[in-house]
């Protein structure tokens, strides 16, 4: 094998190797995902906020996937795998809801994620979360 075939080779083991990692880091906080959140049932409020930051975890990352892909840190093909999963993941409710809430008190963090895949601004309330109601006027 020549020099510039065997350096190819080697490129290219390495950002094999560097997806790989990245996969590992997503099975690892997929793991401590809760299992409602992943087959796609609604959490409780209770259930949301104790998830919130495993929830962060997996947007980090997420974000970091964008961020690389925008650096040509990773290939075409791994970025189209990852994006569609990121895409089926915000169609689940709790993912959607996690998301909201994350980017309300996140401020400007997540810039690449929210250019992707921008958070509901109407903000959807968590399954048992109470709705203010005002009380009657009165005067009326």
């Amino acid at each position: 094998m020549n020099a510039a075939r065997q350096l190819q080779v080697t490129k290219r083991q390495a950002l094999v190797d560097f997806e790989d990692t990245l996969a590992r880091e997503y099975r690892q906080i997929a793991a401590e995902l809760p299992l409602a959140a992943l087959l796609g049932e609604s959490l409780s409020e209770r259930q949301m906020e104790a998830a919130l930051p495993k929830f962060y975890r997996y947007f980090d990352l997420s974000n970091e996937q964008a961020f690389l892909q925008e650096i040509h840190r990773v290939s075409p093909e791994t970025w189209k795998f990852w994006c569609d999963g990121i895409a089926s993941n915000l169609r689940r409710p709790a993912f959607r809801l996690a998301w909201s809430e994350i980017c309300s008190r996140a401020n400007s963090d997540f810039k690449e994620l929210r250019a992707l895949f921008p958070p509901d601004p109407k903000r959807p309330k968590a399954p048992n979360q109470a709705i203010q109601r005002t009380a009657p006027r009165s005067d009326a």
